[in-house]
């Protein structure tokens, strides 16, 4: 099969909804008034209020004769029980496994469908990156905002369609893609985006490392921005293609900034892997903000008035790995919203320098030094370039 290569719509609506205490019941919401179809590719499932409640308003649906599909990942639905799986596939629901680990399989087992993507009726999508879990969905005991801070994109009109085409594409090769193997990765042509203008879509995606062109979309987007280029990414291991990139963006002027996880991470190690990064992208003009509040888990890039909006993680395990899947959209409403979420945690984040980064203890050197040391290893096991 050929790398599908999607094309910009226009007259599409978008809202963007921060934090899961704003996104989720509206996420519960669309499945309530589900009429006909519910469709979900979901990478982190695990069970707990948020599953329980997803689950009973599916059974719902299905009970009103919606027909619901959903797609889970191995890896990342394996805190979901076994008694809630059951519970969805005894009421009607139809399920499918991406990738069934197995040592069995070799490096094999480490591509992961870690899109989310949630389609209703064939005329909504939410895409961001959010889990059925309770980090993601339930405030905290305190009243405060839930523990992972993230975003959801709803999304109306015509790019919709396109949207349940990739969801089509995946849940029809699902099983033979695991006999099959990896596809060899294949070069695509970007469409290129409109300038200017209102409710342009298009869906971005990486598939079985046949396709990347979120990446080169982000690349192209680097290449050209004038005025901003913004990014947020939880984990911080970019490829030296990004990295050149922002270096290059920043030289000619462009305000780039980078708003990444702090020590509220669920994977420490990361953090410092990524740190060694700072000094030049430092030299080069680029603004570094550690989120300080909570775990940061957004996957966002905006560059002038074009956004990226999804799963994708943007470092270099994601890209060589896993399905991932981005809205890109040209709009001025949702620039304006995307715009004010990044400034509001801009001033909730710690700003690196120049100087801080020559005042770090010998500890915390050490530690970006050990760590950075083990990624790189990890990236020539696996033949990945940094």
């Amino acid at each position: 099969m050929s790398s599908r290569v999607y094309e910009w719509h226009q007259d599409n609506e978008f809202t963007l909804r921060v934090d899961g205490h704003r996104y989720f019941p509206r996420l519960l919401e669309a499945f309530d008034q589900a009429e006909s179809s519910i469709d979900i590719e979901m990478y982190l499932v695990s069970s707990g209020t948020s599953s329980e409640q997803v689950v009973d308003s599916l059974l719902k649906a299905v009970e009103r004769g919606v027909t619901v599909r959903f797609m889970f990942d191995a890896i990342g639905s394996e805190k979901f029980k076994q008694p809630d799986r059951d519970r969805l596939t005894d009421g009607g629901v139809e399920t499918r496994i991406y990738n069934p680990a197995s040592w069995y399989h070799g490096t094999r087992m480490f591509h992961r469908d870690h899109r989310k993507l949630i389609i209703v009726d064939q005329k909504i999508t939410f895409v961001g990156g959010t889990g059925f879990t309770d980090e993601f969905c339930q405030k905290e005991e305190n009243g405060q905002c839930p523990r992972w801070h993230e975003q959801m994109l709803e999304v109306q009109g015509p790019v919709v369609a396109d949207w349940l085409d990739l969801f089509e594409v995946e849940w029809a090769r699902v099983s033979k893609y695991q006999r099959r193997g990896l596809s060899p990765v294949r070069r695509v042509k970007i469409p290129p985006r409109p300038q200017t203008g209102s409710g342009h879509g298009r869906v971005s995606y990486i598939g079985a490392r046949e396709q990347k062109e979120v990446v080169a979309s982000l690349l192209a987007a680097l290449a050209h921005g004038e005025e901003r280029a913004w990014l947020a990414t939880p984990y911080f291991l970019p490829s030296w293609r990004i990295r050149r990139s922002l270096m290059r963006a920043a030289r000619r002027g462009v305000d780039v900034r980078l708003l990444l996880c702090g020590t509220s991470i669920d994977h420490e190690a990361v953090l410092y892997a990524g740190q060694r990064y700072y000094r030049r992208l430092l030299k080069a003009g680029i603004r570094i903000y550690e989120f300080q509040p909570r775990f940061t888990h957004l996957k966002t890039a905006m560059v002038d008035n074009w956004v990226s909006l999804g799963s994708c993680n943007f470092d270099h395990w994601t890209l060589h790995w896993n399905l991932e899947a981005n809205q890109q959209a040209v709009d001025p409403g949702l620039a304006k919203a995307v715009t004010e979420s990044f400034e509001k945690d801009f001033s909730e984040s710690y700003e690196w320098t120049m100087e801080r980064w020559h005042n770090l203890s010998w500890k915390h050197r050490l530690k970006i030094r050990v760590w950075g040391q083990i990624n790189r290893w990890v990236m020539r096991i696996f033949g990945i370039r940094g």
